[in-house]
């Protein structure tokens, strides 16, 4: 069972985020030395007036402090890319990170965004499984032609093969049944996003795994991705993080999703979604949830805009002990 860290690139409106960079090397030095096996990213366009740094210059940045470990997204939104400008980008990754690179993409769902970057957002999932397809032969195929319902390809390879044979890992992301079959269908992985409570992901789980038989199909990585706090003391610790999740809740209401929290108590919300308390809980909720849905790779968002930094290094800190 591996735990890896996804990274937390959003700040607040008036936070000098110049002021944050230091400290996000820090948390991933911390999580390196502290045995995480993965560092992955958050993607969005027009956050404003949450202030978050864009997804490829600061996977390229933080690389050689995440040496040795996966890196990624989670997610990139893939329907807003073109697929070419994806597979050249992840190729180069792939080669940087020595072939620890993996592309963790999905949907999106902000209809501000595919606005703005002038992609129907009722087109998003045949974009998707599209691009998903074009993008395996640009990474294996010298040459391709590939005449497509969006994007066409005339007799042209990409200028960089990856290193890793066959291309970087796909780790899908979806919320519903037909993105999880999606997943079986076009990925290698069914990357489970951070707000499921345990009780809607476990039917979800039971479709990916019949879909993957009724394909033949094998996969050895199941991630799942969760928000993690481990304080010094169980009583405390869900204090400690309640402001910062919070309000990372809340923006998603300001974004135009509907929020989870809305008439949630922190504690309602917390429950079956989140994995919060001291070492010792987090050790047995995580046993829970792997033991539930037979997952093996957790990744753990430890900060939350607002949360002090050494709030987070002390959480990070905790967490690969109890993975150690």
């Amino acid at each position: 069972m591996k735990v890896g860290m996804f990274i937390n690139t959003q700040f607040p409106e008036g936070d000098p985020v110049a002021a944050r960079i230091p400290e996000l090397v820090e948390q991933v030095r911390a999580a390196r030395e502290a045995g995480f096996a993965s560092l992955l990213f958050p993607h969005h366009y027009l956050t404003a007036p949450l202030q978050m740094l864009q997804i490829a210059p600061m996977m390229a940045y933080l690389l050689p402090e995440a040496r040795g470990m996966t890196v990624g997204g989670n997610i990139l939104l893939l329907p807003l890319l073109n697929p070419v400008h994806v597979a050249e980008e992840a190729a180069t990754m792939d080669v940087l990170s020595g072939g620890n690179f993996v592309l963790g993409v999905g949907l999106g769902y902000r209809e501000g965004e595919f606005e703005a970057l002038g992609v129907s957002l009722k087109e998003r999932a045949p974009r998707f499984s599209e691009a998903i397809g074009l993008m395996r032969r640009l990474w294996t195929e010298d040459r391709v032609t590939h005449r497509g319902r969006f994007y066409s390809v005339t007799d042209h390879g990409i200028s960089l093969k990856p290193v890793r044979p066959g291309g970087p890992p796909v780790w899908v992301a979806g919320l519903v049944e037909p993105a999880v079959k999606r997943a079986a269908r076009i990925g290698d992985a069914w990357l489970i996003a951070n707000a499921t409570t345990l009780g809607a992901t476990l039917p979800l789980m039971r479709v990916y795994r019949e879909t993957l038989a009724e394909l033949g199909k094998t996969v050895t990585e199941f991630p799942i991705a969760r928000e993690c706090y481990v304080g010094s003391s169980n009583a405390t610790a869900f204090e400690e993080c309640r402001a910062a999740l919070e309000y990372k809740y809340n923006s998603y209401a300001a974004w135009g999703m509907e929020s989870p929290t809305k008439n949630m108590s922190f504690e309602e919300l917390a429950r079956d979604r989140f994995i919060i308390g001291d070492k010792a809980a987090v050790k047995e909720e995580i046993a829970r949830w792997r033991e539930t849905l037979q997952v093996n790779h957790f990744v753990m968002r430890v900060q939350w805009p607002g949360l002090p930094q050494e709030k987070v290094l002390g959480s990070i800190r905790r967490l690969g002990e109890i993975f150690a």
